[in-house]
Protein backbone atom coordinates (compact mmCIF):
# COMPACT_ATOMS: atom_id res chain seq x y z
CA UNK A 1 0.00 0.00 0.00
CA UNK A 2 1.46 3.29 -0.68
CA UNK A 3 2.00 6.20 1.70
CA UNK A 4 -0.74 8.42 -0.54
CA UNK A 5 -3.29 5.91 0.42
CA UNK A 6 -6.25 7.41 2.37
CA UNK A 7 -6.72 4.81 4.65
CA UNK A 8 -6.38 7.27 7.60
CA UNK A 9 -8.92 9.14 6.10
CA UNK A 10 -10.87 10.83 9.17
CA UNK A 11 -8.82 9.66 12.06
CA UNK A 12 -7.04 11.77 14.36
CA UNK A 13 -3.44 10.75 15.04
CA UNK A 14 -0.93 11.64 17.84
CA UNK A 15 2.91 11.47 17.75
CA UNK A 16 4.90 12.50 20.47
CA UNK A 17 8.71 13.74 19.83
CA UNK A 18 7.44 15.07 16.15
CA UNK A 19 10.02 18.21 15.78
CA UNK A 20 12.90 16.05 13.91
CA UNK A 21 13.60 12.95 12.99
CA UNK A 22 11.67 9.58 13.00
CA UNK A 23 8.60 12.19 14.81
CA UNK A 24 8.98 14.29 11.97
CA UNK A 25 8.64 11.69 9.47
CA UNK A 26 6.10 9.51 10.64
CA UNK A 27 3.62 12.59 11.11
CA UNK A 28 3.93 13.86 7.51
CA UNK A 29 3.34 9.81 6.68
CA UNK A 30 0.38 9.59 8.61
CA UNK A 31 -1.01 13.02 6.80
CA UNK A 32 -0.05 11.74 3.56
CA UNK A 33 -2.35 8.50 4.68
CA UNK A 34 -5.30 10.45 5.49
CA UNK A 35 -5.04 11.49 9.12
CA UNK A 36 -5.21 14.68 10.88
CA UNK A 37 -1.98 14.77 12.66
CA UNK A 38 -1.47 16.45 16.57
CA UNK A 39 2.29 16.97 17.12
CA UNK A 40 3.56 16.41 20.92
CA UNK A 41 6.65 18.38 21.57
CA UNK A 42 9.00 19.35 24.51
CA UNK A 43 11.17 22.02 24.00
CA UNK A 44 12.11 21.99 20.47
CA UNK A 45 8.70 24.30 19.30
CA UNK A 46 10.51 25.43 16.27
CA UNK A 47 11.03 22.10 15.35
CA UNK A 48 7.32 21.47 15.97
CA UNK A 49 6.17 24.24 13.79
CA UNK A 50 8.14 23.04 10.72
CA UNK A 51 6.26 20.10 11.16
CA UNK A 52 2.95 21.44 11.33
CA UNK A 53 3.11 23.92 8.71
CA UNK A 54 4.42 20.78 6.83
CA UNK A 55 1.52 18.27 7.46
CA UNK A 56 -1.00 21.72 6.93
CA UNK A 57 0.99 21.78 3.45
CA UNK A 58 -0.55 18.62 2.29
CA UNK A 59 -4.14 19.62 3.19
CA UNK A 60 -4.41 18.11 6.76
CA UNK A 61 -5.01 19.76 10.14
CA UNK A 62 -2.31 19.84 12.04
CA UNK A 63 -1.68 20.87 15.65
CA UNK A 64 1.56 21.35 17.80
CA UNK A 65 1.06 21.16 21.36
CA UNK A 66 3.90 21.32 23.83
CA UNK A 67 4.07 18.66 27.21
CA UNK A 68 6.28 17.36 28.87
CA UNK A 69 4.82 13.75 28.82
CA UNK A 70 6.77 12.10 31.64
CA UNK A 71 4.45 14.45 33.70
CA UNK A 72 0.43 13.09 33.88
CA UNK A 73 -1.21 16.72 34.04
CA UNK A 74 0.78 17.34 31.25
CA UNK A 75 -0.04 14.80 29.17
CA UNK A 76 -3.84 15.22 30.45
CA UNK A 77 -3.80 18.72 29.22
CA UNK A 78 -1.96 17.72 26.05
CA UNK A 79 -4.79 15.40 25.44
CA UNK A 80 -7.45 17.36 26.31
CA UNK A 81 -6.23 19.67 23.61
CA UNK A 82 -5.85 18.20 20.74
CA UNK A 83 -9.54 16.46 21.65
CA UNK A 84 -11.07 19.86 21.61
CA UNK A 85 -9.32 20.90 18.23
CA UNK A 86 -8.78 18.01 16.53
CA UNK A 87 -11.15 15.44 17.76
CA UNK A 88 -9.77 12.32 19.74
CA UNK A 89 -6.96 10.47 19.10
CA UNK A 90 -7.65 7.16 16.92
CA UNK A 91 -3.98 6.19 16.25
CA UNK A 92 -1.05 6.82 18.45
CA UNK A 93 2.60 6.74 18.16
CA UNK A 94 4.32 7.14 21.19
CA UNK A 95 7.77 8.22 19.59
CA UNK A 96 9.16 10.74 22.99
CA UNK A 97 12.25 9.89 24.29
CA UNK A 98 15.79 10.84 25.85
CA UNK A 99 18.81 8.78 26.11
CA UNK A 100 21.80 9.64 27.99
CA UNK A 101 24.87 8.62 27.76
CA UNK A 102 26.46 7.48 30.83
CA UNK A 103 28.97 4.84 32.35
CA UNK A 104 27.72 1.77 34.80
CA UNK A 105 28.84 3.85 37.99
CA UNK A 106 28.14 6.99 37.06
CA UNK A 107 24.49 6.99 36.86
CA UNK A 108 22.48 8.22 39.94
CA UNK A 109 18.84 7.29 41.45
CA UNK A 110 18.49 10.87 39.93
CA UNK A 111 19.47 9.62 36.19
CA UNK A 112 17.63 7.17 36.53
CA UNK A 113 14.28 8.35 37.45
CA UNK A 114 14.74 10.72 34.38
CA UNK A 115 15.58 8.39 32.12
CA UNK A 116 12.62 5.77 32.88
CA UNK A 117 10.18 8.77 33.35
CA UNK A 118 10.70 9.89 29.85
CA UNK A 119 11.10 7.00 28.24
CA UNK A 120 9.16 4.03 29.69
CA UNK A 121 6.39 6.26 32.34
CA UNK A 122 5.86 8.42 29.47
CA UNK A 123 4.14 5.61 27.39
CA UNK A 124 2.07 4.55 30.27
CA UNK A 125 0.63 8.25 30.51
CA UNK A 126 0.10 8.75 26.88
CA UNK A 127 -1.53 5.39 26.47
CA UNK A 128 -3.74 5.63 29.50
CA UNK A 129 -4.53 9.32 28.51
CA UNK A 130 -5.98 7.84 24.67
CA UNK A 131 -7.53 4.66 25.64
CA UNK A 132 -10.82 5.36 26.59
CA UNK A 133 -11.75 6.78 23.42
CA UNK A 134 -10.36 3.80 21.67
CA UNK A 135 -12.24 1.59 23.64
CA UNK A 136 -15.55 3.24 23.18
CA UNK A 137 -15.30 2.91 19.72
CA UNK A 138 -13.49 -0.38 19.44
CA UNK A 139 -10.91 0.72 17.31
CA UNK A 140 -7.35 1.99 17.99
CA UNK A 141 -3.83 1.47 16.51
CA UNK A 142 -0.98 2.21 19.64
CA UNK A 143 2.83 1.69 17.92
CA UNK A 144 5.26 2.56 20.86
CA UNK A 145 9.11 3.17 19.36
CA UNK A 146 11.64 1.20 21.56
CA UNK A 147 15.53 0.86 20.47
CA UNK A 148 17.82 -1.78 19.37
CA UNK A 149 19.54 -1.28 23.04
CA UNK A 150 16.58 -3.29 24.72
CA UNK A 151 18.37 -6.09 23.37
CA UNK A 152 21.85 -5.18 22.75
CA UNK A 153 22.76 -3.21 26.26
CA UNK A 154 23.17 -0.70 23.69
CA UNK A 155 26.42 2.26 24.88
CA UNK A 156 24.16 5.37 25.92
CA UNK A 157 23.26 3.91 29.77
CA UNK A 158 21.69 0.62 30.95
CA UNK A 159 19.09 3.11 32.51
CA UNK A 160 18.00 3.66 28.70
CA UNK A 161 18.40 0.03 28.14
CA UNK A 162 16.30 -1.04 30.86
CA UNK A 163 13.42 1.61 29.81
CA UNK A 164 13.27 0.30 26.14
CA UNK A 165 13.35 -2.95 27.49
CA UNK A 166 10.12 -1.86 29.42
CA UNK A 167 8.60 -0.65 26.34
CA UNK A 168 8.56 -3.47 25.01
CA UNK A 169 7.39 -5.37 27.59
CA UNK A 170 4.46 -2.86 28.56
CA UNK A 171 3.37 -3.00 24.88
CA UNK A 172 3.09 -6.80 24.72
CA UNK A 173 0.74 -6.47 28.19
CA UNK A 174 -1.41 -3.50 26.40
CA UNK A 175 -2.02 -5.84 23.39
CA UNK A 176 -3.00 -8.92 25.84
CA UNK A 177 -5.37 -6.82 27.05
CA UNK A 178 -7.09 -4.98 24.12
CA UNK A 179 -6.88 -7.28 21.47
CA UNK A 180 -10.49 -7.86 21.66
CA UNK A 181 -11.36 -4.85 21.42
CA UNK A 182 -10.19 -3.67 18.41
CA UNK A 183 -6.97 -2.39 19.65
CA UNK A 184 -3.60 -3.16 18.22
CA UNK A 185 -0.25 -2.53 20.14
CA UNK A 186 3.03 -2.94 18.57
CA UNK A 187 6.69 -1.69 18.99
CA UNK A 188 9.46 -0.68 15.88
CA UNK A 189 12.94 -1.16 17.81
CA UNK A 190 15.17 1.60 15.50
CA UNK A 191 18.99 1.17 16.06
CA UNK A 192 21.63 3.13 14.19
CA UNK A 193 19.23 5.48 12.76
CA UNK A 194 21.09 8.75 10.88
CA UNK A 195 18.44 11.52 12.17
CA UNK A 196 19.34 15.22 12.78
CA UNK A 197 20.33 14.85 15.86
CA UNK A 198 22.76 11.97 15.54
CA UNK A 199 25.49 11.40 13.33
CA UNK A 200 26.27 9.35 10.33
CA UNK A 201 30.09 8.47 9.83
CA UNK A 202 31.77 5.33 8.24
CA UNK A 203 32.61 3.89 12.03
CA UNK A 204 28.45 3.61 12.66
CA UNK A 205 27.95 2.39 8.64
CA UNK A 206 30.74 -0.06 9.45
CA UNK A 207 28.42 -2.09 12.41
CA UNK A 208 25.82 -2.47 9.94
CA UNK A 209 25.84 -5.43 7.66
CA UNK A 210 23.75 -3.08 4.99
CA UNK A 211 26.51 -0.85 5.22
CA UNK A 212 24.59 2.29 5.87
CA UNK A 213 22.94 3.59 8.63
CA UNK A 214 18.68 3.63 8.86
CA UNK A 215 16.57 6.70 7.80
CA UNK A 216 13.67 8.45 9.97
CA UNK A 217 11.20 7.46 6.61
CA UNK A 218 12.66 3.12 7.13
CA UNK A 219 11.37 3.33 10.44
CA UNK A 220 8.00 5.47 9.98
CA UNK A 221 6.98 3.21 7.15
CA UNK A 222 7.17 0.78 9.55
CA UNK A 223 5.18 2.23 12.20
CA UNK A 224 2.61 2.59 9.43
CA UNK A 225 2.84 -0.63 8.67
CA UNK A 226 2.23 -1.60 12.24
CA UNK A 227 -0.84 1.04 12.28
CA UNK A 228 -2.07 -0.31 9.14
CA UNK A 229 -1.93 -4.13 9.89
CA UNK A 230 -5.07 -5.49 12.11
CA UNK A 231 -3.69 -8.95 12.68
CA UNK A 232 -0.27 -7.95 14.01
CA UNK A 233 -0.50 -7.21 17.72
CA UNK A 234 1.99 -7.52 20.48
CA UNK A 235 5.01 -7.40 17.92
CA UNK A 236 8.30 -5.82 18.41
CA UNK A 237 9.38 -4.98 14.56
CA UNK A 238 13.85 -4.18 14.52
CA UNK A 239 14.93 -1.53 12.19
CA UNK A 240 18.53 -2.33 12.39
CA UNK A 241 20.22 -3.60 8.76
CA UNK A 242 20.92 -6.64 9.80
CA UNK A 243 22.96 -5.96 12.99
CA UNK A 244 20.90 -8.61 14.67
CA UNK A 245 18.13 -10.72 14.02
CA UNK A 246 15.06 -11.34 16.38
CA UNK A 247 14.67 -14.24 18.21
Amino acid sequence: MSDTAQDFSGKVALVTGASIGIGRATALSLAKAGADVALGYHQDAAGAEETRAAVAALGRRALAVQADVSQPDAVEAMVARVQAELGPVDVLVNNAGWAKFQELDSITEADWDIVIATNLTSVFLVTRAVLPHMREQHWGRIVNVSSGAARTGGIMGLHYSAAKAGVEGLTRAYAARLVKEGITVNVVAPMLIHTGEKRDNEARRKIVPLGRQGTPQEVADAILLCARTEFMTGQTVHMNGGVFYSG
